[in-house]
């Protein structure tokens, strides 16, 4: 291809690129089917119990989740979310449900109709009804009532005549999920009980297939009656084990919020590269623009849910994918110092980075994995936005980056423009150059301020393990249970008023925070019940105008987010030490998890002595920051290795010395780049982002800090201790090709 020729393809991919993402990203967001917690509704968790003697298996599940499924089409929900959890759960997410109650009679109501004696003898149910036999009528007084229709009209007659032979009390007793049972009829209609229908006198026997039931209906009452005798009667008992509502003003609030955080931390990322890196940065950013509407636009074609954690996975995904551009982009500087021409520098940097991005990504993915395997809706939401992201970034920010950089060089516009690069001629060495390349940071021996920071780093977690053990975590109701009711108000209130509110209600009160926009949170130590949840929102709706979120969890819920948060942690740290161990050594892989420890020991403490809340997005931002740790670490050892086979022989501890102090100093530019492109995503979505994931992001921020802490005074100091023992007993080791 001649040089023009590669000018004009290099304008005209990202002239198509830019016209599809101009032309169809309207349209691509208007599909994305939004959470609850962006858009508003109800959830509910479910444990499924089944009828004596019967075992809850899939079969049992599916048939669950298909009834469901018939209940949610009477309340008219678009776009429904039912999933199995687990062996015996399953969560139902309701996006722009605003009838909270509504919504809970229509799901756990089994609609299991039953006609009877006054012995309460069980003579016909819903299962004698004709497949969508039932449908809201009127009577001879215009009154709505529901005709039903039988399959068998010859079992009716036999049921009508058996009641003739009950007179004088030949009565025919109509139940809906009356599971109690009554002694008899009039016993029956002394009860104040919604779920008693009618009691109709049979004069005559019937012979025909359909039946009239008439009561105080309204016309929507007789319509969802109808409805839910349609969708029949639940195969199982559903107990309800967790509960929240997010108000519509919450969800928009929410997006608005995060929306705007992400725009500032883009476009900080966006500048960022471009005067840091020149024309790679300016390329950066085409690459970035279109992984961000690739990763949109695989959320609509996966269906999938976006949940407020996954926007803000979507927006540290851009920090995070930028890194893979780091990498390379300082290597190719890094070749372009040494004297080499701007092709052989390209052609040298795509290839020593390529591993490194490979090794780096492939953590994430593996702790993303973990965290969607065990995680719940939201944590999952957030998962799978990560894995989207990390799949892309090797579509976009490896391969597209490559593809149009190398566009520019091959066709030789660059050649000599070595300024383009972020690359003054002054700091170019020569090829003749045999040394090692110096770098901003030789003045500093990290190897021995690691020593001292090593102990440092010892004393400061003993003292804060000691602290959490006495003093623990303010756990949030996802893990201690409990409920937790927030409102946003545009009134000034007070704490005392708020408890006053609350005066009359049995829970007991665990804390009230009132922040300067009128936002009220409170959490309680029991459950609110069901008429306690409509007793608040109708109260606090009249009082404040403002409809308010209220969560319920309940305690074997709380016990198994903490199991799964734990096992979460250990499998992730597992599998990231068997990966680092096979790629590298296992001396690496031992590193690797020490600074997993210290990174996770640190945000955990942190949160402990500031008494933050710790809710289910915690587990999310502890495992990101495993995985975004580890690739930091990574960096930092495959730059080890590289310096390892470059060293003819090594004797001891002084010859590994100089290897870590020259690997850390060589990759610490790339390692500040990065942390500064996540840390500002971070920043932005704690200062900015939505209250819902303000202590999440503050994990992120502490996580990101420790973690490049750890990668420079933990990981590579732990291998370096490993490796001198090891040369003591083996002895020098001599080869040229990995001497590892």
């Amino acid at each position: 291809m001649k040089r023009k020729s590669r000018i004009v393809v290099f304008f005209l991919v990202i002239m198509i690129f830019a016209g599809i993402i101009g032309a169809t990203t309207q349209g691509v967001a208007k599909n994305i089917q939004l959470g609850l917690d962006l858009k508003g509704g109800f959830e509910i968790l479910y444990d499924v119990i089944p009828p004596e003697g019967q075992a809850v298996d899939n079969d049992v599940l599916l048939a669950t989740v298909r009834s469901l499924e018939k209940r949610i089409n009477v309340l008219g929900v678009s776009e429904p979310r039912i999933d199995i959890e687990g062996d015996n759960r399953i969560r139902v997410q309701l996006a722009g449900v605003t009838d909270q109650a509504k919504a809970r009679e229509i799901l756990s109501t089994e609609a299991n109709l039953t006609f009877r004696d006054v012995n309460d003898k069980v003579l016909m149910t819903g299962a004698d009804l004709k497949e969508g036999g039932a449908s809201q009528s009127f009577n001879e007084t215009n009154q709505p009532n529901i005709i039903v229709q039988f399959k068998d009209a010859k079992k009716f007659q036999q049921t009508s005549e058996h009641i003739l032979d009950l007179a004088p009390e030949n009565v025919l007793v109509i139940w809906l999920d009356f599971e109690e049972g009554v002694d008899s009829y009039k016993a029956s209609i002394q009860l104040d009980e919604p779920k008693y229908l009618s009691a109709a006198s049979v004069n005559q026997v019937f012979t025909q297939d359909s039946v009239s039931i008439e009561g105080n209906f309204t016309v929507e009452e007789a319509k969802q009656l109808a409805d839910l005798l349609n969708a029949g009667s639940l195969p199982v008992e559903l107990h309800e084990v967790y509960s929240t509502s997010v108000a519509a003003q919450f969800g928009e609030q929410s997006l608005e919020k995060t929306i705007f955080a992400g725009v500032i931390g883009v476009a900080f990322i966006f500048l960022f590269m471009l005067f840091v890196y020149r024309l790679p940065g300016l390329i950066s950013v085409v690459s970035l623009s279109v992984y961000i509407y690739l990763v949109l636009l695989i959320f609509d074609w996966m269906n999938a849910v976006l949940t407020l954690p996954g926007v803000a996975a979507l927006i540290l995904g851009v920090g995070m994918a930028v890194d893979s551009n780091i990498i390379t982009f300082e290597r190719i500087k890094d070749e372009l110092r040494l004297g080499k021409s701007v092709i052989s520098a390209f052609r040298a940097g795509n290839k020593r980075s390529l591993a490194t991005i490979l090794d780096a990504n492939l953590t994430t993915l593996i702790a993303a994995g973990v965290l969607y395997y065990f995680g719940t809706s939201a944590v999952k939401g957030f998962a799978t936005m990560l894995i989207v992201s990390t799949l892309l970034v090797f579509l976009t920010n490896v391969f597209l980056t490559r593809l149009l950089l190398g566009l520019l060089v091959q066709s030789r516009i660059l050649n000599g423009k070595i300024g383009w690069f972020a690359v003054k001629k002054k700091d170019v060495l020569g090829l003749d150059f045999k040394g090692t390349m110096p770098t901003p940071y030789d003045r500093f021996d990290f190897v021995s301020m690691g020593k001292k920071f090593c102990m440092i780093i010892v004393a400061v977690l003993v003292i804060g393990i000691g602290w959490l053990a006495i003093f623990k975590l303010n756990l949030g109701i996802d893990f201690v249970s409990g409920s937790r009711f927030e409102m946003i108000t545009e009134s000034t209130v007070t704490k005392e008023q708020i408890e006053k509110d609350f005066a009359g209600y049995e829970q007991e009160l665990v804390d009230i925070s009132i922040n300067g926009d009128g936002h009220v949170t409170a959490r309680f130590k029991d459950e609110f019940s069901k008429e306690d949840i409509e007793q608040l929102k109708q109260y606090f709706t009249d009082k404040y105008g403002s409809d308010p979120n209220i969560s319920t969890v309940s305690p074997e819920v709380g016990k198994q987010l903490v199991k799964n948060a734990i096992v979460s942690a250990i499998i992730a740290s597992i599998g990231i030490i068997i990966y680092i161990a096979f790629r590298f050594e296992f001396f690496f892989g031992i590193g690797a998890i020490a600074s997993l420890i210290h990174d996770a020991l640190f945000i955990i403490i942190f949160f402990s002595v500031f008494k933050i809340e710790v809710d289910v997005t915690f587990i999310a931002a502890v495992l990101t920051i495993i995985g975004y740790s580890v690739n930091d670490t990574i960096v930092t050892f495959d730059r080890i290795r590289e310096n390892l086979a470059r060293t003819p022989k090594v004797r001891g501890y002084e010859d590994l010395k100089i290897i870590v102090n020259d690997s850390l100093r060589q990759t610490l530019t790339r390692s500040l780049n990065t942390i500064i492109t996540v840390l500002v995503a971070a920043v932005s979505l704690w200062i900015f982002g939505s209250e819902a994931i303000r202590n999440f992001s503050l994990a992120l921020v502490i996580g990101l800090v420790a973690g490049t802490f750890s990668s420079l005074f933990v990981a590579a100091q732990i291998w370096l201790w490993l490796k001198t023992r090891q040369l003591k007993k083996k002895g020098p080791q001599i080869n040229p090709e990995t001497n590892v």
